[in-house]
């Protein structure tokens, strides 16, 4: 395949189903994603340095002045990492500050689900305060723990950290954490109520479908057709857990020997069918061999990376479930980035994230109908799994 489209990219680079993503990590995130650093006033875009530093220092503590670090931003969630005269550090996170989607970029969502996680087999950051005034600093936003470690996005990162055993213990861990998240006790922690549960599939095409219907600016056949092949093959409503909504490499947080030290970007996080879970990691879960790979470099491309029939293998035995049917949880998560691509070239095109680097006359990147292709594929032939 050729170039990629900068949608591509942006998924590729740690986006997700919210047509962003953010990441806690190292001080090179920060230039990889443009970021700043202000001591004491002034401003950092997102951030109303004035409001924000008393209200740190109330709720969690911190002493000014402070030190702010964004370490993502641009279409993603901003997270800051914030740093008191004392050498305390804590992370901040909010929305984007332009081309914010209405059903993403839940802060509350995430700010209760990593709380109520404390305490579990799941590696969720810390939560330790949420803010929704909107005069602090504009919209609200709160405040984990910050967590030293690499978020491995691409290929190269993973070659370059990681050797091929460590690789394949990396995506071993990735494996069984999916399984953790999966096999958390809705009621002991209070997440019962998160979300319906029920008909997560079905609800899933609907939405998704709705949304493209919202944005659609151009005709598009194949994506209709895949969502109509998949509303026809959806196999029955099943079992009922948390569900990340954007589970993949790029949204852990590593050590440099290779271990998890936590998930992030819950903001998707419901309950609903943990096969679908599963489904979307293996859509993001490139192989080195795959002659099709629409989101670029994925860190799974590594070689030393157990494949997805040992993804699904390792999910199987983890959680005893029967996993006979992932090509359909496949092709559905590979339908629904296609949709998330196609939403963020049309936005591009409408100057919604703040720059206007594209316009009407610019041909549209194949990637949305790569993915489409391949859910397809997919659904017609489980072995291409």
């Amino acid at each position: 395949m050729g170039g990629r489209s900068r949608g591509a990219a942006l998924l590729a680079s740690g986006a997700g189903l919210d047509a962003v993503s953010g990441a806690q990590g190292e001080a090179a995130a920060a230039a990889a994603a443009g970021g700043g650093d202000l001591l004491g006033g002034g401003q950092l875009p997102g951030l109303r340095i004035d409001a924000v530093t008393p209200w740190l220092a109330d709720h969690v503590g911190l002493s000014p002045p402070l030190r702010f670090q964004r370490i993502s931003g641009g279409r993603s969630n901003l997270t800051f990492k914030v740093a008191d005269v004392e050498g305390r550090t804590r992370a901040l996170r909010r929305p984007p500050v332009s081309g914010v989607l209405p059903s993403a970029h839940d802060m509350g969502r995430e700010y209760r689900v990593c709380r109520a996680l404390r305490g579990t087999a799941v590696p969720a950051p810390e939560a330790l305060a949420f803010c929704d005034d909107p005069k602090v600093t504009g919209a609200p936003f709160w405040v984990m723990d910050f967590i030293e470690g690499q978020v491995v996005r691409d290929e190269l990162t993973a070659s370059r950290l990681f050797d091929p055993s460590q690789r394949r213990a990396l995506g071993l861990a990735v494996v069984d954490t999916l399984a953790d998240i999966h096999a958390v006790d809705l009621d002991a922690v209070g997440l019962r109520d998160l979300g319906r549960g029920e008909d997560y599939v079905g609800r899933q095409l609907r939405r998704w479908h709705r949304q493209w219907e919202q944005f659609r600016i151009r005709p598009l056949p194949i994506l209709q057709e895949t969502h109509d092949v998949l509303v026809d093959a959806a196999p029955p409503p099943g079992e009922i857990t948390l569900v990340h909504g954007d589970y993949r490499l790029a949204n852990v947080l590593v050590s440099l020997t290779g271990e998890i030290r936590a998930v992030l970007d819950w903001e998707l996080c419901t309950l609903g069918d943990p096969l679908a879970d599963l489904g979307l990691t293996l859509a993001y879960w490139n192989e080195p061999d795959d002659e099709l790979q629409p989101l670029g470099s994925a860190p799974t491309s590594a070689l030393g990376f157990p494949s997805r029939r040992d993804v699904l293998a390792r999910y199987a035995k983890r959680t005893g479930r029967d996993v006979s049917k992932a090509a359909f949880y496949l092709a559905l998560g590979y339908w629904k980035l296609a949709v998330v691509l196609e939403g963020v070239h049309t936005r591009e095109r409408s100057g919604a994230y703040g720059d206007q680097r594209h316009t009407d006359e610019d041909p549209f990147p194949p990637v949305t109908e790569d993915l489409a292709t391949a859910a397809l594929r997919v659904c017609a032939d489980p072995q291409l799994l």
